[in-house]
């Protein structure tokens, strides 16, 4: 079983992440792009992250707004490296030519 991260790890891995905090006990991040096709496209990206590692987040897809969740299951939906890991794979992704966050230009 994995091992759930400390309260002080979690805010220091969210604090080396981008647009990330912590909600309802998942790391959490919503990311809005400029288009439908764009946000199907990042959320196709976020899926391969996902196969490779073995570590699927709860993805919500509203328009051109994506949100992504995630814990560890095998933890007791918890949130551990393996999540902080997910995060970081997912903070590289493209499409920041045509993204915003948080309604923000990157």
């Amino acid at each position: 079983m994995t091992k759930p991260l400390t309260p002080q790890e979690i805010e220091v891995a969210v604090a080396t992440l981008t647009g990330w905090s912590k909600v309802d006990g998942m790391l959490t991040r919503t990311r809005t792009l400029d288009t439908f096709p764009a946000a199907l496209d990042w959320v196709q990206m976020v899926g391969g992250i996902a196969e490779e590692l073995n570590h699927h987040p709860d993805i919500d897809i509203r328009w051109c707004t994506v949100t992504l969740r995630i814990c560890t299951h095998d933890a007791g939906n918890q949130i551990t490296a393996k999540d902080v890991e997910f995060a970081a794979l997912v903070d590289r992704i493209g499409v920041d030519a045509e993204a915003r966050s948080d309604g923000r230009a990157e």
